[in-house]
């Protein structure tokens, strides 16, 4: 337990019913008063306390932390996302190929309303929560839902369909990992999982130098590509390309969508912005606009050099493979590249373990998910909303069997629904607030909503039929999960009276007062029987030890060495003939319940050195507490014996 001297408690959990308390938002004034208070402090030469893991602004991130960390999904989404466009467009020939730079030049358009918008969000939500804050304050409750149950599959989508596309591109520089994808999914899962325990920071410090790697991989790839005047090799097998389709606005839209994928991840940063160091708002803003900007050449960047080389799709290899040999040839940067982006891509899933949490927390915070989502252990970390990703993401993988065609139609449809939602919502605030300029920002968002409600619908009706309806049936049930968690902290407030005093506390008299002291026969008389009833007695009242028998030739001689004994305490001795050890006690603190007295039940409970010890103990204590809590109103309380050994 923490002390009132400053340090955090690890876990508080609220009372049920009881809201837990919100982080307080803060604003750049606040920030530097901060600052400003930390430094007036410094110069008093306050005394210095000793900070654990987790405590102090280290254990936040920095601007280039917070994009390592939340950042990746959206940046390694240049594998798949022009390449998703290609497979489109080719549809109507290898000629139509060359309509991926302006579909390109679109999203990337619309990248830039998304980054803007997001900055918005970021000053005006500091909280973080991204679309489902914006909701919950321009539309209400059953709106703010809707976004959060889509950023929920959103999120864990994108670690199901990261993890399946690095599998996959491992598993084509190295075939004997082939048959073995879901494992491998798996155990990277199960990496990411431990190293986001540890601390959302730490696992910024794993991550940069991929993330690095990455950027100075891709971005290299396209300046050395147009540098040269023709790739310098080719690979992969070309295929027949016969054009089936015509190319109609159809076919452009719907390649539009595919390649929307693209932008996914853009949101991660404005739901997690609690998580950055101080001042929050100005880090994470320029976290989001980096990212914009690094995202946004490196699309562009290969578009243009998939109509320049007039590259089209191959089999054996993927487009982004095709571009890196154009580049660097297939020697053995080829191969580093490949290897960085499959690295990239498995990596990707860490910016749900960043932002689904705080989203978690954000919902148990207003009674829609249990409290225990709200829990943050020393690092500090949302250690329920990590290991909440793990198990949702794994039951995925394991479902689908970690198939990438097969995850790739839900994607992108959840977080556009939220873009969707958080471009509106913004819209209805500005003409709310009217702050300066509120027109000019009203229309961009507008320009945005507009933009990201095509998409969503296109992708709704081109892939319907390849799962999407999966998306249509999960949002809904996510959205009944909500409420329902919400009307039962409802009744339990309800039940706890909150929000209006309660009678005044009643003090039951002594003669009113029992506590017993259920003991062993073998322990009855011991250190360990001492220690309970010297507890039982402080509590005061009538105390009575009760131990459980079902032999009668031991009760005679446990009498007689008790009255030796003598420690002023009744025993009282419940036969037992079903060798029931549990059921006797609970009956008899039942029968001085129905007689209207407060009872308290003290147990004794050893605690071994070691808890590989604890097997070689019965469980009794426990199962009696248990029992007592099912089926009584007593208080039921452990003294512990501790030993060493």
């Amino acid at each position: 337990m923490g002390d009132d001297g400053g340090h955090a408690v690890a876990d508080h959990e609220p009372d049920a019913g009881e809201p837990p308390a919100a982080h307080p938002r803060t604003s750049l004034a606040e920030d530097r008063a901060v600052a400003t208070t930390g430094a007036l402090l410094s110069t008093k030469r306050a005394p210095k306390v000793q900070l654990q893991h987790g405590e102090g602004a280290k254990s936040h991130l920095t601007s280039l932390q917070g994009l390592v960390a939340l950042s990746l999904d959206a940046l390694s989404s240049v594998a798949y996302g022009p390449e998703a466009i290609a497979l489109v467009l080719v549809a109507a020939g290898s000629a139509a190929v060359g309509h991926t730079l302006p579909i390109t030049l679109a999203i990337a358009a619309l990248l830039i309303l998304l980054v803007t918008s997001y900055c918005q969000v970021i000053a005006a939500f500091p909280d973080g929560g991204g679309s489902y804050a914006v909701a919950k304050r321009s539309f209400g409750p059953m709106v703010s839902l809707l976004a959060a149950a889509a950023l929920v599959v959103d999120y864990v989508l994108t670690v199901a369909v990261s993890l399946a596309a690095g599998a996959a591109s491992l598993a084509s520089a190295f075939p004997v990992l082939r048959p073995h994808l879901l494992a491998t999914c798996l155990v990277a899962l199960a990496v990411l999982t431990a190293v986001n325990l540890y601390g959302i920071a730490d696992s910024a410090r794993v991550l940069a130098v991929p993330t690095l790697l990455f950027i100075a991989s891709i971005l290299g790839m396209v300046v050395v590509g147009l540098a040269r005047s023709h790739p310098v090799a080719v690979v992969g097998t070309a295929e027949p390309l016969p054009a089936h389709e015509a190319l109609s606005v159809l076919l452009i839209l719907k390649a539009f969508s595919s390649g929307c994928s693209a932008l996914t991840g853009v949101e991660a940063i404005a739901n997690g912005v609690p998580m950055f160091r101080r001042p929050r708002v100005r880090r994470a803003q320029r976290t989001e606009l980096t990212l914009g900007v690094l995202l946004g050449a490196m699309l562009i960047g290969t578009a243009l050099l998939i109509r320049r080389d007039e590259v089209v799709p191959r089999s054996g290899v993927t487009i982004l493979a095709q571009l890196t040999a154009g580049a660097y040839g297939t020697g053995w940067l080829y191969l580093a590249v490949n290897i960085i982006v499959t690295l990239a891509l498995g990596l990707a899933a860490n910016t749900s373990f960043g932002g689904l949490p705080v989203l978690m927390a954000l919902l148990a915070k207003d009674h829609r998910l249990p409290h225990l989502f709200t829990l943050r252990s020393e690092r500090p970390v949302h250690r329920y909303g990590v290991v909440a990703v793990a198990v949702l993401a794994a039951l995925l993988l394991i479902t689908l069997d970690a198939q990438t065609h097969r995850l790739i139609p839900l994607f992108a449809i959840g977080v556009f629904t939220g873009f969707t939602i958080s471009q509106l919502g913004l819209v209805r605030y500005w003409r709310g607030e009217r702050p300066p300029g509120w027109a000019r920002r009203a229309l961009l968002n507008g320009t945005g909503a507009v933009a990201t409600t095509v998409a969503t619908l296109v992708l709704l009706v081109t892939k319907f039929t390849e799962g999407a309806w999966a998306v249509l049936v999960a949002v809904p049930l996510l959205i009944l999960l909500f409420r329902s968690v919400e009307r039962y902290y409802g009744r339990v407030a309800a039940a706890l009276g909150l929000g209006r005093p309660p009678a005044a506390p009643h003090r039951p008299a002594p003669e009113d007062r029992l506590v017993i002291v259920p003991l062993s026969p073998r322990s009855a008389i011991s250190v360990l029987s001492e220690r309970a009833l010297s507890a039982a007695l402080a509590v005061g009242g009538e105390v009575v030890a009760v131990v459980v028998s079902n032999t009668s030739d031991e009760l005679g001689d446990l009498r007689a060495r008790w009255e030796r004994w003598n420690p002023h305490v009744q025993l009282k001795i419940l036969d037992s003939p079903r060798h029931a050890v549990v059921r006797p006690v609970v009956e008899y603190v039942r029968r001085h319940e129905a007689d209207g007295r407060w009872i308290a039940v003290v147990i004794p409970r050893i605690e071994p050195p070691h808890p590989r010890y604890r097997l070689l103990h019965t469980q009794r204590d426990l199962l009696l507490a248990a029992s007592l809590r099912d089926h009584t109103s007593a208080m039921v309380c452990f003294v512990p014996f501790r030993f060493q050994g």
